[in-house]
């Protein structure tokens, strides 16, 4: 792969790799047929997982311990050529080993018996319509079809083959397996007319004389459907559905934090004065992507594109005045670069301004499109990272539109998140023909992900938004104490040390940090094996032995009485045995460390031994190590060791580069099986609202404080508390020695102050509501952690136990680390500095009980 996968992607690459070869093995073994679905919201990568998934479905992968299948065929069906298209490319884009040989889109004139081996071929439904020229013939009634003298049927041009007859005889030969992949698997699953099945149902289950694909996999960000009909045709089995977490998606800086919604504050026709807005956010956005380009010193800089969504029957001469708006607001902004993806097909003139048709998947590498003219034609299977502003003239009852347009605009631009700024990690939207009642739906689409109507966590839906920039009145020693705290993130659930150090090494030796790294990190690690050949000395002679010899048994059978007797035999393994092994071996330490260490004995051998001989002896000795489970232990623990070792010699050199490269290193730091420190990053941007819409309607000003570290242009920041939550901030603030605060942010992004505890046997993040700052007599300035949390919540004691932890570690860098909560009318507060407070957090089994507690102490508020 060209990318390195996000967790939460390579764990669903391996569930649904545990599909198919299940799926596999019961069609070649019972001719039992199964389907499964994959569940990700839009943005999770789903064409990335896709590619893991074929490298290692036509190459193996030893990471996924999975063998290829020689005979792998696979067809990839949507319902769009245009949607096909894009993913034949982002497939090629992703995969280092398929190329275009192996990506075949299926035209008109495609005509073979089967389908090949370790391709995939692209399908639409329109190739299957009754129409096309693959299908006719296949049905026996077709009276379009031309017959010879005796009646025989004759194809179209001549063909000897439909697509429906390479189907069924892939499907029939014993030397493939035919995998059925339906991309947006939603659509297309419904009967059209009662009693007819659609093409899609045909393609799954059969049709007339050809049997149902084996194995089909369903992938979409709603996929009920999909799992409904595929129940109801009873013709598969069910595997478990391969569901990947929104919460990870969203965690993961793949997706925008921030939708910012502008609407009017009052009836009338705003159309004009919200386009300026709009056009102004353009501009806006442009020159933050351009100096942020600068300060990174990356010559790629992001160019962000409005679209401008119209009604399906425009008036063009108004979306020309529209454009002329555009232009007046931004003078700049050359006339050329418009263009449309209206259905037509074809360029339109708009009020004088020519705009050419672009086809959807070019929209984001054609980087002269800066204003997209577009109707609802793209609200399926598309996507522009760089799309970052919409003006839709729509009318308020096509709510369902806009929202499925703007679930095409939340991936980041440089599939990450730009560390402390909101402005960058954010869409706009502005809704002239709406009003906030009437946003309040597409508000509650754009929360929830996937099937289960969830709410992502992490993202923000927010209306009529202020920005907030660092508060000039803050001393910088704040900001640098800020800076100093230490945060955690989520370990690796399929961690690799092993790999994880190779890759360290190799982007350190990249970054001049650490020359030959790869060299050295392999030389230490050979050391490691040296000492445990030493250490585990008798068990690596049995595996050897187990390796350089074959046991089996010999049946004899007496033809007469029909007795049976069994004997033992041992053979001697040949070279194809001590590989095989040695390949197993490799999957335990690394192929490439299989590599490197058998070279690194093989050069130990004497000078007069052949060195193939060599070779294969320290093939044998390393396939022997692969057999001692003790072995892979110690080995992944000294890699872990060296990781962290350089990681945080090298941290300070890591932080002076760029914010891309930085990223990387997080990514590696985050490999680990153990929770690990990771820096904050400085907030630069943050996007609040300054209002909320009471139960009632009406709409009420955010109170707004002082002193936080990011605020307006007149230094104050809005926020939304509860009433214990703001009495507790507001006597914080009352402090004589507090100079500033933090309101800390609750989604997964850089400049949130993170920290780890279990729940339920699995690891999660709480992220304290609030970061003071105080100046002590002595000048020197002190951060304290204050974190407001009802008791009733199901989390509070994980939580206080993480807390309780993260305090144990790190109480020497904070003066308070307080848990507050409102217990029957009284404010309480554990003191998680105190070891008592600690020990008493660690035994307990109720939050509630803690706080009503000796240990807990009395807040005034």
């Amino acid at each position: 792969m060209k990318f390195t996968l996000k967790d939460y992607q390579d764990e669903a690459v391996k569930d649904v790799l545990t599909n198919l070869k299940k799926a596999r093995k019961r069609w070649h073994e019972d001719d039992d047929k199964h389907a499964f679905s994959l569940t990700a919201t839009t943005g999770a990568g789903k064409t990335v997982m896709a590619a893991a998934v074929f490298e290692a479905l036509f190459f193996g992968d030893d990471d996924y311990d999975f063998e290829p299948d020689p005979g792998a065929v696979v067809i990839w069906f949507s319902d769009d050529p245009s949607l096909n298209e894009q993913s034949r490319w982002r497939l090629n884009e992703a995969s280092d080993k398929l190329n275009v040989s192996n990506l075949v889109t299926v035209e008109s004139t495609f005509s073979r018996e089967k389908f090949d081996a370790g391709k995939i071929y692209f399908l639409n439904t329109q190739k299957l319509s009754k129409k096309s020229l693959l299908v006719r013939g296949h049905d026996p009634d077709d009276p379009g079809v031309e017959t010879d003298d005796r009646q025989m049927r004759l194809m179209p041009d001549m063909r000897s083959h439909t697509i429906w007859d390479t189907i069924q005889n892939t499907i029939e030969d014993p030397d493939l397996t035919l995998y059925l992949v339906l991309d947006e698997a939603h659509r297309g699953m419904r009967e059209r007319v009662t009693g007819t099945k659609t093409i899609v149902a045909n393609l799954i289950n059969g049709n007339g004389s050809v049997s149902g694909i084996p194995v089909v996999w369903g992938i979409s960000a709603t996929v009920q459907r999909f799992n409904d009909a595929i129940k109801e045709m009873r013709g598969h089995a069910i595997l478990p559905a391969v569901i990947v977490d929104p919460v990870k998606v969203q965690e993961s800086g793949l997706l925008k934090d921030t939708i910012n919604l502008d609407v009017p504050d009052e009836t009338g026709d705003f159309s004009t004065v919200l386009l300026r807005r709009g056009t102004g956010k353009l501009r806006e956005i442009s020159e933050a992507w351009e100096e942020y380009a600068g300060q990174q010193d990356d010559a790629d800089t992001v160019l962000p594109l409005m679209v401008l969504q119209v009604p399906n029957s425009p008036d063009h001469n108004e979306i020309g005045r529209w454009l002329k708006t555009i232009f007046d607001a931004w003078l700049d902004l050359p006339h050329n670069r418009v263009a449309n993806v209206f259905g037509e097909h074809k360029t339109e003139n708009f009020g004088g301004y020519p705009a050419p048709y672009i086809a959807p998947e070019r929209v984001q590498e054609s980087k002269w499109v800066r204003i997209l003219v577009a109707k609802d034609a793209i609200s399926t299977g598309w996507d522009c990272p760089r799309a970052e502003v919409m003006v839709s003239f729509r009318a308020a009852t096509d709510r369902t539109h806009i929202t499925q347009l703007l679930g095409r605009m939340v991936r980041t631009p440089l599939a990450r998140r730009i560390p402390g700024n909101e402005r960058l990690n954010a869409v706009d939207c502005i809704l002239p023909h709406f009003n906030k009642k009437s946003v309040e739906a597409v508000v509650t689409a754009l929360m929830t992900g996937g099937d289960t109507g969830e709410e992502l966590p992490g993202r923000r839906v927010l209306i009529n938004t202020n920005e907030m920039k660092p508060n000039q009145a803050i001393p910088e020693e704040v900001w640098d104490k800020l800076l100093s705290l230490p945060s955690q993130t989520l370990p690796k659930r399929q961690a690799r040390p092993v790999k994880r150090l190779t890759a360290l090494a190799h982007e350190l030796a990249a970054d001049v940090l650490l020359p030959d790294a790869g060299k050295i990190a392999h030389r230490e690690m050979h050391k490691v094996l040296d000492g445990a050949q030493i250490r585990y000395a008798e068990e690596i002679k049995k595996a050897r032995d187990s390796v350089l010899t074959v046991e089996g048994k010999t049946v004899k059978a007496d033809v007469d009485t029909g007795a049976m007797s069994f004997n033992d035999f041992i053979e001697t393994a040949d070279y194809a045995v001590i590989e095989d092994a040695y390949k197993r071996a490799g999957r335990v330490i690394t192929p490439d460390l299989a590599r490197t260490y058998s070279e690194y004995l093989a050069s130990k051998a004497p000078d007069d031994d052949d060195p193939e001989e060599a070779l294969i002896d320290a093939h044998t000795d390393v396939a022997a190590i692969g057999l001692v489970i003790d072995i892979k232990d110690y080995l992944e623990s000294e890699a872990e060791k060296l990781s962290n070792l350089w990681l945080n010699e090298h941290r300070v050199a890591i932080k002076g580069l760029s914010d891309e490269r930085q990223d990387i290193y997080r990514e590696i730091r985050e490999m680990s099986a153990e929770p690990l420190d990771v820096d904050l990053a400085r907030p630069k941007t943050w996007l609040q609202p300054t209002t909320i819409r009471e139960h009632d309607g009406i709409e009420v000003a955010l109170p707004l404080f002082e002193k936080h570290l990011l605020c307006d242009d007149k230094g104050l920041f809005p926020e939304h508390f509860n009433a214990w939550e703001e009495k507790i901030l507001q006597a914080e603030l009352d402090r004589g020695d507090n100079v500033a605060w933090y309101r800390n942010p609750a989604r997964a992004s850089q400049d949130s102050l993170g920290i780890t505890y279990e729940d339920d046997a699995d690891t999660k993040i709480v992220r304290p509501d609030f970061v003071l700052f105080a100046r002590l007599d002595d000048g020197n300035i002190v951060a304290d952690i204050v974190d407001p949390h009802g008791h009733y919540l199901a989390d509070a004691l994980p939580k206080l136990k993480g807390l309780a932890r993260y305090a144990e570690a790190n109480g020497e860098i904070y003066r308070r680390v307080d848990a507050v909560t409102e217990v029957n009318g009284t404010y309480r507060l554990l003191d998680l500095k105190e070891k008592k407070v600690r020990d008493a957090v660690f035994s307990a089994t109720s939050a509630k009980a803690l706080y009503e507690s000796d240990v807990a102490l009395d807040y005034v508020v």
